[in-house]
């Protein structure tokens, strides 16, 4: 947790800073303060991360103080515990005194101009390269904080670019929503054609099932008639069949009819011979009795004029009943023949209508097959273009959704940028305002001054070291020429007035 507060008070001045590190059970901490004695305290943290509040943690630091008694302290700690890992670094300026943008009055401590004990050190070579270690770890600690600050404001601008891209693309959002319902309204009429045509399809298929079904009717009624007009056939097959065989009955009649005629014609002559020669024997006798005379060839002529009368009858009689008989013959055997021959024709025509229908049928069946697959085409396509329009709108929201979500998250990370930002600034400014008091110290107090340095190191709870040396004020101002190199052109505009002696 990182603090900064100012006190406003007659006395003087307070500056304090503190870390703080927690393992299982055990803490360290360390603290130098800077009261109304006149000490001023530069605290440099080693290790620097940042946290996502905006604070900084580290696991070592080390305090300058300057004044009229100089206290350099630096220590490292280190905690092991059983689970849990904190840091915590406070850092708080109190400012104490009439609002003045310089000090000019400076309180002290007279203990601290007591003579000092100058004995020299043996181990001051080693506290010497201790201490250039320290400051060349400070130097790279400081100079990663540098880079941290410079990478953040590299991602503050990124992220400030992005923000403006996105407020420029809320017209194309909007521009994206209309297209996207015209491209809605778009289907909706392809779907609303698709649904006429099904129903025009359905009534064109209703229309060919109907004439489907009539010209089964008719198929049905040409075969009804066909059976009727094969059965007649049948009928009319039995007549003729009929028909010849009494017209071969009746050429057997008309032989029969012939050979007695015949038969009779030969008797007829037969007996007019015995006439003839019975009245040559009696025209002999007569002769012979001249007593009676008779008219014999009269007679004879009546007779034969009267068989012949017979016989012509007889023969006009069989030649007419003959003739009739086969004049009505031959009628029979024509119509029949005429009968035979148009059934055939309506059997050939009714055969040639049967064909033609089934093959109408089969037309009519395919058409049908047809509009059923394209009707199940267009269903398809339609339920497949209303998927695609769902999953697009479904894309789009969740599109829209994840812009939204990504734009609060950026927005939340340029917030939390922009308070580290803000916690970045103050401690510079805090740091401005360390070096604007060290320097009006060195100004004003000049000489040799006592340093002390301690080092320190504990480990678990143990605590072990401690050297003391003195030196002059020279290493604190390369400190800070060292630390004012490593700042960013930005940090240099934001300190107006940086010590001119220390460049």
């Amino acid at each position: 947790m990182k603090s900064l507060r100012s006190n406003y008070g007659s006395g003087g001045a307070a500056l304090s800073s503190g870390r703080s590190f927690a393992g299982a059970g055990q803490s360290y901490s360390s603290r130098s303060a800077f009261s109304t004695r006149s000490r001023a305290v530069a605290s440099f943290p080693s290790g620097l991360k940042l946290r996502p509040d905006g604070g900084f943690s580290s696991g070592s630091a080390s305090s300058f103080g300057v004044g009229s008694g100089i206290r350099i302290s630096s220590g490292s700690v280190a905690g092991f515990g059983g689970g849990r890992l904190g840091f915590d670094t406070g850092f708080g300026v109190g400012v104490g005194g009439p609002a003045m943008p310089t000090i000019t009055n400076v309180q002290y401590n007279q203990g601290l101009l007591a003579p000092l004990k100058m004995d020299i050190d043996p181990n001051i070579q080693i506290i010497r390269s201790q201490e250039k270690d320290q400051i060349k770890v400070l130097n790279n600690r400081f100079a990663s904080f540098i880079d941290k600050v410079r990478f953040l404001e590299q991602q503050n601008k990124m992220l400030e670019t992005k923000w403006s891209f996105l407020q420029e693309q809320t017209t194309s959002r909007s521009n994206i929503d209309a297209m996207f319902e015209a491209y809605i309204a778009n289907l909706r009429r392809q779907l609303d054609g698709l649904g006429n045509e099904k129903n025009k399809l359905e009534g064109e298929l209703r229309n060919m099932q109907g004439s489907v079904e009539d010209f089964k009717k008719k198929y049905e009624d040409e075969i009804n008639k066909r059976a009727s007009v094969e059965n007649e056939f049948v009928l009319l097959k039995k007549d003729v069949d009929a028909a010849y065989m009494g017209k071969i009955e009746l050429e057997a009649k008309v032989d029969a009819l012939q050979d007695e005629i015949n038969f009779l014609r030969s008797i007829y002559e037969m007996e007019l011979s015995e006439l003839q020669g019975q009245i040559k024997d009696t025209s002999v006798i007569v002769e012979m009795d001249n007593s009676r005379h008779l008219d014999m060839d009269a007679i004879v002529a009546e007779v034969r004029a009267q068989y012949e009368e017979i016989a012509n009858n007889s023969r006009a009689e069989a030649e007419k009943w003959y003739q009739q008989k086969f004049q009505e013959m031959q009628v029979s055997a024509t119509q029949a023949g005429d009968d035979l021959r148009n059934t055939k024709s309506e059997i050939a025509e009714i055969n040639r209508m049967i064909s033609r229908i089934q093959n109408e049928i089969q037309a009519v069946k395919g058409q049908h097959s047809n509009l059923e697959v394209q009707i199940a085409e267009v269903e398809e396509r339609g339920e497949m273009a209303v998927k695609d329009a769902n999953q697009r709108i479904r894309d789009l929201e969740e599109a829209l959704q994840k812009a939204k979500q990504d734009m609060a998250r950026q927005i939340r990370e340029y917030q939390e940028l922009m308070n580290v930002k803000l916690a970045l600034d103050i401690e510079i400014a805090t740091y401005k305002k360390l070096l604007e008091g060290e320097e009006l110290r060195i100004s004003s107090g000049g000489g040799t001054a006592n340093i002390r340095v301690t080092s320190s190191s504990s480990s678990s709870g143990g605590t072990y070291g401690h050297v003391t040396n003195s030196s002059c004020s020279s290493r604190r101002n390369y400190f800070l020429r060292s630390v004012y190199k490593m700042l960013s052109p930005k940090i240099h505009r934001n300190l107006d007035v940086f010590p001119q002696t220390l460049v």
